[in-house]
């Protein structure tokens, strides 16, 4: 399927989705948020999915210059955006029941960081920056940020980005733990592409389980935890690959997932 604002590529099971307005620095508009929305409904034979943005950006956040954009018509605009476009889009990468890579290559900025740091794993080029840059032009974090921001690096460091509007590099974003690694800009893909390679070997349905139930241990108890804990195990327990699993390791050999 051809797409007017990214493009979707899968290969060996694994699904790769590129932002693809480069003149633009891939800002996101409405149309793209909804051409990843649909793209994420297509991804029936991937068993891991990467992100990144073609040329020298990530995503510089919302495009403020596309055109019909409601999200240019004042805070009525942007309220409706957010519920109709990008929050829908924000939930389904969420609800993906394959781990997800984020390959930052430059600025990931506003929606754009967002999108970076929903990943199971965030992995920047050295270039790269997130940035959240609402304050500077008077409006306030959204696409989760909020809420993801404050569980990945606290309160404190959260406050910073948000408060003050200041581009935490790509390395000092490794070092707050508020992405899976950095490395050098040569090496971002390569870097990923073997990530992506071990995560498509691996257990999809416990896979899937498991950033199932970490989402849902941010906002439950410990009883409950436990709860879904087995619950996931039950799941896992009946698939495929757990028997494959458990075969393989009573015959000492290398395990083949299948996905399944």
């Amino acid at each position: 399927m051809e797409f007017e604002n990214i493009k979707l590529d899968i290969t060996d099971q694994v699904a790769t989705i590129t932002l693809n307005k480069p003149e633009r620095l891939n800002a996101c508009s409405l149309g793209m948020a909804d051409d990843i929305f649909i793209a994420l409904d297509k991804l029936e034979d991937a068993r891991a999915l990467v992100i990144t943005g073609e040329g020298r950006a990530f995503c510089a956040g919302a495009d403020l210059q596309a055109k019909n954009d409601s999200a240019l018509s004042g805070g009525q605009g942007s309220y409706a955006a957010l519920l109709q476009h990008y929050n829908p889009l924000m939930l389904k990468l969420a609800k993906l029941d394959i781990p997800t890579i984020t390959a930052v290559n430059g600025p990931a900025a506003g929606v754009g960081c967002s999108i970076a740091l929903a990943s199971d794993f965030a992995i920047a080029g050295k270039s790269a920056y997130f940035l959240q840059a609402f304050v500077n032009i008077g409006l306030v974090p959204d696409g989760g940020a909020s809420w993801m921001l404050t569980r990945l690096v606290g309160k404190a460091r959260a406050t910073e980005m948000m408060l003050l509007g200041e581009k935490i590099h790509g390395e000092k974003a490794a070092e707050w733990g508020l992405i899976y690694k950095c490395v050098d800009d040569d090496a971002l893909m390569d870097e990923t592409g073997a990530l992506a390679k071990r995560l498509a070997g691996g257990p999809t349905v416990a896979l899937g389980v498991m950033r199932q139930n970490l989402a849902a241990a941010l906002e439950s108890d410990y009883a409950t935890a436990l709860v879904r804990e087995a619950e996931g195990q039950r799941i896992a327990g009946d698939s495929k690959d757990a028997r494959e699993g458990a075969i393989a390791f009573l015959q000492k050999r290398k395990t083949e997932f299948k996905g399944e």
